[in-house]
Parts: structure tokens; sequence; C-alpha cells
């Protein structure tokens, strides 16, 4: 399975809203495995079609610390939240920066799994605010978005830096 390119912040593909999958056919499985092998290799516990440059209804999640419990959704939706999390949040498309984000702490979310197949999947924690953050994916956001106008600046300022130092 090929490793795919993961679009960085502030790459201006990252703010298009994906579509809706229509049909989950061998083109969204193909995407599913390999987008899973990429966000593993990253190593992530996320990752959003978005930030793959592909602009479908997809995501796949794995928080769990032996990478063996692999969630994908598509075309998913939040039905219903309760609480409040205020965590840490890395980005796979904004590397080497965590920022607080206020979320859901518990979710119920409707999908569509890798067979078509529609679900539903009660999450609360990491589990939970990974989801939401991938979601915001699909919505053309990133993450950083929620912070301070002066934050962001300053998160611009060092991944420029970053790349000057990679070339």
């Amino acid at each position: 399975m090929p490793i795919l390119n993961i679009l960085r912040y502030p790459d201006e593909r990252l703010h298009k809203v994906a579509t809706q999958v229509s049909e989950v056919t061998d083109e969204i499985r193909t995407l599913v495995h390999n987008m899973t092998e990429t966000m593993y290799a990253a190593p992530g516990i996320g990752l959003a079609a978005t930030q793959v440059n592909v602009h479908q209804c997809v995501i796949v999640v794995d928080v769990s610390d032996s990478q063996n419990e692999l969630q994908v959704l598509i075309n998913p939706e939040i039905i219903s939240s309760s609480g409040v999390s205020d965590n840490e949040e890395g980005c796979l498309s904004v590397p080497g920066v965590f920022a607080k984000v206020c979320r859901a702490h518990s979710i119920s979310v409707k999908a569509v799994d890798i067979n078509g197949q529609t679900y539903v999947l009660e999450a609360s924690g990491l589990l939970a605010v990974c989801i939401q953050h991938e979601m915001d994916h699909l919505l053309g956001k990133v993450f950083v978005e929620y912070l301070s106008p002066l934050k962001q600046k300053r998160i611009l300022t060092k991944l420029k830096k970053q790349q000057r130092n990679a070339m």
C-alpha cells in the first residue's frame, strides 16, 4: 500500500469542504487502506481524506497503543454530544504544534463502515476528541483555527521556519 502525501498547513487545499461518499466502492476501500497505512507510518491516531488531498467524507482513527482498533468512518455525522473536554491536540498537517482545544467529551456518531453498512459509534475521551478533530478537516477546518489570531500567527512563523530549516 502506498504512503500518501499529507498536506501541510497553511495549504489552501486543507480548507476545501469534503463531499459525501455516495457508495462504498473498491476505490473508497483502497483509499481507506492507503490512509490507514499513512496514518500508522506518520505516526498518528487519526487522518481525514482532506489531509491527503481527497475531498470525500472519509476518516480513519485508531487511538489504541497497539494500533489494532481501527475505526473507519465514512460520511460521519455527530448525532449527539455531551460534556466538555479541553485537551491538547496535535495534527499531522501541523507538525510539531500542540494546543488546547475545547470539544465535546462524549459523542454519538453515525457513519458508514468499509462494507457500506451504517452504524452508530458511542465515543468518549480521546476517541471522541480525535473523531471531532478529523471531522473538522472534512469541513475545511484545521485545529489551529480555534486559537487566537496571535497564536495562529506564531504557529505560521514556526512552520515557515521549519520549512526553511528542512531545505
